[in-house]
């Protein structure tokens, strides 16, 4: 555990949370605590499946344009008063469509995955301004209480409406879709063999071939899971706004990249955690409403990010946390023999 990033990260976040809340008592109210939950969650939730790629040494620079996309069609289709489950699937199939096409030319043709998501970054963000027209979207029909509902759902709800006491702050709906997904990547992590052969290709990628794990398949289904992630925070920023522009996620990137190497993910690849790719994304909107509460210019927020994915980068580079890679490598090299 102490030599685990994620774990001191945590620690360093309710360090500060203890700290902001002694400077501004409005910090760690019940209503700021609801907020930043609500804030953090679809970065934490792009930020699992940004961990997929980078523990298989990739990296995915198209998530906040795949983000914009995937509302302008299910923006679309709302305002042509389709179903808001049709809605939503096509924006879904839009999403995963740019994630096979990252995976496709990464995984099977063999080009880098910078370039690739580079690519898609510009491909994605164009068709959405294009789709749209370059106008927001927001009269979805007679499905728009039914997405605003997803969108903009609490639990528990504190009385009178529900049973929760004044002081349990109201939690997203975004936020427990994290918590799900979170859980579930976890758990493909630590006890199946896809989550073994991820960190195998990230440790060796020659090794992992010669002792028969199908690279190319699991590094296809990476940027597509990636993708998908993206798509399913877009569709709740969606329902949370109540409208669509082709301007969501522009940026996203640098802060879901920043929450997973933060977290403990290492950009060379064999090494990462659902906990710290959520921890990591946390910590981050921690500091940019910490920030906001001192009086802080928030043009300094950007100079921070990079200052933290430096220092990270820099952490992983001593921690031994990075002879995960080793070991994955020994494991395979001995079932091998």
């Amino acid at each position: 555990m102490l030599s685990s990033q994620s774990f001191w990260v945590t620690v360093a976040l309710a360090v500060l949370v203890i700290f902001m809340s002694w400077l501004q008592p409005s910090f760690g109210t019940v209503e700021n605590v609801t907020n930043v939950t609500r804030n953090f969650a679809p970065i934490g939730i792009m930020a699992l499946g940004m961990t997929v790629v980078l523990i298989t040494g990739g990296i995915d620079l198209s998530v906040g344009s795949v983000m914009g996309l995937v509302a302008i069609v299910a923006g679309l289709l709302l305002t042509w008063h389709h179903p808001w489950y049709v809605a939503f699937g096509a924006g879904l199939l839009a999403g995963l469509a740019c994630g096979a096409f990252n995976g496709f030319f990464v995984a099977y043709v063999g080009m880098p995955s910078f370039v690739v998501t580079l690519g898609m970054l510009s491909i994605a963000r164009s068709l959405a301004v294009v789709i749209s027209g370059n106008q927001m979207l927001y009269q979805f029909g007679p499905d728009a209480p039914i997405v605003k509902a997803i969108g903009q759902a609490k639990w528990p709800l504190r009385a009178p409406a529900g049973w929760a006491p004044h002081w349990m702050p109201e939690l997203s709906s975004h936020f427990w879709v994290m918590v799900v997904l979170g859980l579930a990547v976890g758990f493909v992590f630590i006890f199946t063999a896809w989550g073994r052969h991820l960190f195998a290709i990230g440790g060796n990628e020659h090794a992992a071939r010669l002792t028969g794990v199908p690279v190319d398949w699991i590094k296809f289904q990476a940027y597509v899971f990636s993708a998908f992630c993206a798509s399913i925070a877009s569709l709740l920023l969606l329902g949370y706004s109540g409208s669509a522009i082709n301007a969501m996620g522009t940026g996203y990137e640098l802060r879901v990249i920043a929450g997973t190497v933060i977290g403990g993910a290492s950009l060379m690849g064999g090494y990462g955690s659902a906990y710290g790719a959520i921890i990591g994304s946390a910590f981050l909107e921690v500091i940019r409403n910490a920030l906001l509460m001192a009086g802080i210019d928030s043009n300094w927020q950007g100079a921070l990010v990079g200052a933290f994915i430096i220092l990270a980068v820099l952490l992983g580079m001593q921690s031994p946390a990075t002879s995960v890679g080793v070991w994955v490598r020994a494991m395979f090299a001995s079932k091998r023999g």
